[in-house]
Parts: C-alpha cells; structure tokens; sequence
C-alpha cells in the first residue's frame, strides 16, 4: 500500500523519510542480525541522507548497500558518476563503513557483465529497505518510460529517454546535452519490488507532474513509479512542492 506523507519543505520531508527507515533497518538488526538495503543517488536523496547519516545507534558495519543505478561509461571519479556523489553524500559521511557496498561497474565495457556479477551479489537475497526517488518522467531508478515491469533480470542495461538525459542536465551534471550518457545500468522495476519496504522521497516542484501521475494515475509502464501504488509497504515522502498537483486528501 502506497502511504502519503506531506511536509511544507525538503528537510522537513527527507528527516522523516530518513527517521523512518533507520527505524527499519534497526528492526532487521534486531530480527536478523544484519540488514540489506537499496541506495539512491541523486539531489532529491541530500537531505535525507543529510539526516540518514545522522541517525543515532545504527550499526553500519552490519549493513549490506546496493546501488541502485549507473550511467554507462563514467567511472567513479567523473564527478557526474552516481558512486562519486554517493560516497560524498552518504558512503563517506558514516560513522563507520559498511559491511558491504556493491556498487554498479559503469566503466566496464561489457554492462552486462557487471549486471550478471551484481544478480549473483544480490541473488535470492532479502532487502529490507529501498531509498529511491521519482524521476521527472515518472522512472524509478532508470527505468523510464516504457518501463519492463516484468523482466526477471534483477539488473539491466537500459536506455535512457530524452526527458531523462534533460533532467540530468538541467540538475547541473554535465555541461551540455550531448554530454549526458545515453545508457545507464539499472536495478530492475522486479528487483526494487522484491524489498520489503520502500522509502520513496520526492523534493520539488518539477516533480509535482510525475507525483500526480504516479499516485492519483493508473498503474502504467508509462509511469514506472506507478507501480508502487501496489507495493505492499511503501511511504512516500513529498514536499509541499512536490505535492502541489495531487488533488485527493493525505495527511501525515
């Protein structure tokens, strides 16, 4: 069941999101003695990792980290690539390392090695939680528009669609248009679903148009982020930007 929550700002809105997850992965340390989680890189993600990384009493050094997502052939020292802005807005921000991070290889030049090595990494594994966000065209991850809902790949080289490569360069990563890479390296929409729980937090107002679509719309491969209408634990966590297009009632 898709949960709403609206806050009047993007801190207000990533510290809960944030709260609410570090809260699971205590429960899956207490239940299981580790905790295997799904990581997002991109500025919709700062503040929650901003308070994330803050949060008290979370053994780290028990946590398991996959990527979510990689453009193909930037390295992790391009200062676009999703690894390099990961390990400055999170990886290198906590108070211990992880136990694991399984980062997506985009300087490899055969993708689907990497995602071959990544499925045998993750396997039947159990995720206990998932940090993503909602894209401009409404993908999750990179899975745009039309998004495979039902591919049993749990990584997949991709495309990416003309409204992605845009937002990309509009956020400022890359210096012009024919810059931004045209394929990327993607967790699967199957794979995403496969965690227990998913923390979803969309800021701003540029995504108010995919957030209407994605909540109040049918579930379409139009609008990948549709599809969590029907995960059953997923929380939504919005600005009052974001959520300045959705016309039914939802309160925190």
């Amino acid at each position: 069941m898709l949960k709403v929550h609206i806050f009047p700002d993007k801190v207000q809105s990533g510290a809960a999101a944030a709260a609410r997850g570090a809260s699971l992965i205590r429960q899956a340390l207490q239940n299981y003695g580790t905790a295997n989680i799904v990581v997002a890189t991109a500025p919709s993600q700062n503040e929650m990792y901003d308070a994330l990384v803050a949060e008290k009493d979370l053994d780290w050094g028990k946590v398991n980290i996959f990527h979510l997502d990689e453009y193909i052939g930037l390295d992790d020292h391009h200062p676009a690539s999703f690894r390099f802005n990961l390990h400055k807005t999170f990886l290198d921000r906590l108070p211990i390392p992880p136990m694991a991070f399984h980062p997506v290889q985009g300087e490899n030049p055969n993708p689907q090695e990497v995602c071959d090595a990544l499925e045998r990494e993750i396997g039947s594994l159990r995720l206990d939680v998932a940090f993503i966000g909602i894209g401009e065209n409404g993908h999750i991850a990179f899975n745009d528009p039309p998004a495979d809902f039902d591919t049993k790949r749990s990584y997949l080289p991709v495309q990416l669609d003309e409204v992605c490569r845009h937002q990309q360069f509009a956020e400022g990563w890359f210096p012009t248009m024919e810059d931004v890479p045209k394929v990327a390296i993607s967790m699967s929409v199957p794979q995403i679903f496969r965690a227990k729980a998913i923390i979803n937090t969309v800021p701003d107002a540029r995504k108010a148009a995919a957030v209407a679509a994605a909540v109040e719309g049918p579930v379409t491969n139009l609008c990948p982020a549709s599809i969590l209408q029907t995960h059953p634990d997923c929380h939504l966590y919005l600005d009052a930007p974001a959520a300045s297009q959705l016309k039914g009632s939802y309160q925190e």
